[in-house]
């Protein structure tokens, strides 16, 4: 079975599927409805030969359906019939619980997505639980995702935003009563020391994730 991964991102959608090693990467940006990228993604894909799909997306999922219309791209996704689009079978995760999925070792692990904005997922002893914290209050005038997402990267620089993303890591570390942290995401490359008890996860852990998706487990849910 070919399973096709989708990572769908506030500035690009990444594709891999099985068998393949090089990611192919279209276009995102505030003005991408879900039926631009289905057309987008059939067309790039078209003679890879697909049995199923797996998505993650940037928003909380329910059902394998998005349960909020996304902050940084277009409307209408609620709404959508993915699977009738893609015409093959559909699991769709938030996109930082996918990307959780492929980078946990065991134990209790918080992840981290820097990207755009903040992904936030745990994973207990097997258990995936995601979680919208990027949006809690923080400081006097924002939050979480404000200081340390692509906006607080701009507005701080780098030297100060790499103190703000350890202080908001040991605050969560310290809520979750986890036992590690994997920060990933496209600008989790610019941390340079990692914050205490975090290791580098991979944006290709995204893809590793989506192919989890579909084993055996009730737990990848």
């Amino acid at each position: 079975m070919k399973t096709l991964v989708i990572d769908i991102g506030g500035s690009h959608v990444k594709l891999l599927s099985t068998g393949r090693r090089t990611p192919v990467k279209l276009p995102s940006g505030p003005d991408l409805t879900p039926r631009r990228m289905v057309r987008d993604v059939l067309a790039a894909t078209a003679d890879w030969g697909i049995d199923r799909v797996s998505i993650g997306y940037p928003g909380p999922v329910q059902d394998h359906r998005p349960a909020r219309e996304p902050v940084n791209l277009g409307k209408g996704w609620t709404r959508f019939d993915f699977h009738k689009a893609f015409g093959v079978p559909v699991r769709m995760i938030n996109d930082a619980a996918m990307q959780a999925i492929g980078s946990y070792e065991g134990g209790r692990m918080l992840f981290l997505g820097l990207g755009t904005g903040l992904g936030t997922t745990i994973i207990l002893d097997g258990v995936v639980v995601p979680l919208e914290l990027a949006h809690l209050p923080y400081r006097k005038d924002g939050s979480f995702e404000d200081y340390v997402g692509e906006a607080g990267l701009q507005a701080a620089g780098k030297r100060r935003w790499r103190k703000l993303v350890a202080e908001v890591t040991g605050m969560l570390l310290a809520a979750t009563v986890t036992d590690y942290v994997v920060i990933g995401g496209g600008n989790a490359r610019l941390l340079d020391p990692l914050p205490t008890h975090c290791r580098l996860g991979a944006n290709a852990n995204a893809f590793r994730g989506g192919f989890r998706l579909w084993q055996s487990s009730r737990t990848w849910r």
